[in-house]
């Protein structure tokens, strides 16, 4: 599963953010690759130690878990801390599967990511993510603010960026809800919900309908 979602972030935190990419503060982006990831990455990504990191990811971490969409497709139960990454000219990142479990103070298991745009497509060049998902291949390039959620499983890659700077934010999550086809069953009988109350409010159908999503909650969620 591959969804996008428009405006995460707004035109002012793009902006402050941009401020946040200081050349001064980057770091081979090699030294959090795993076992598999030395020889197909090339990137660069923001020093944690840099000044306002803090600031930069909590103001990420916040606009993220705020998004409505991004919580009924995530059901988030943690992220993991956030990396910034800039692609240059000439730089890429091969296919490859992403850690099963991230992090510590506890180590979370992956089940879905995110990468997070904050570049104008129209500023460079290449740099399209590519996510193959269920034998479908889709490539991503979206307008600085959106973000592409896709299963923590999947293979996926970054294309070679041939001009100009692809500035990202990258993130992986440990779900409430460990299935993806679970995931999937509450984010669309959830948006089937909103749409019965917008079009005609309270009803008994409405009501059925909201004890059984209510119901696979509990059945499914694990706090």
């Amino acid at each position: 599963m591959f969804i996008c979602i428009a405006d995460v972030l707004d035109q002012q935190q793009l902006a402050e953010i941009a401020t946040f990419f200081d050349p001064k503060s980057f770091i081979d982006g090699k030294v959090t690759a795993g076992l598999a990831g030395h020889g197909i990455k090339e990137n660069l990504q923001i020093s944690p130690q840099s000044p306002n990191y803090a600031k930069m990811e909590e103001m990420v971490r916040q606009a993220v878990m705020g998004n409505r969409a991004f919580n009924l497709l995530a059901i988030p139960r943690r992220i993991v801390p956030l990396r910034f990454a800039r692609y240059g000219p000439g730089m890429h990142y091969g296919n490859h599967i992403d850690n099963a479990v991230m992090g510590s103070n506890p180590p979370s298991r992956i089940d879905m990511a995110f990468t997070l745009f904050l570049a104008d497509p129209a500023t460079y060049e290449g740099g399209e993510l590519v996510v193959h998902d269920e034998g479908a291949r889709r490539e991503f390039k979206l307008p600085a603010g959106a973000m592409v959620l896709y299963d923590g499983n999947s293979l996926h890659g970054v294309k070679e960026v041939t001009s100009g700077n692809r500035d990202v934010v990258v993130g992986w999550m440990q779900s409430m809800i460990r299935d993806p086809k679970q995931r999937r069953i509450i984010y669309e009988l959830e948006d089937l919900r909103g749409r019965m109350h917008s079009e005609s409010g309270r009803s008994p159908d409405f009501d059925i309908l909201s004890r059984s999503v209510a119901d696979l909650w509990r059945m499914w969620v694990d706090v």
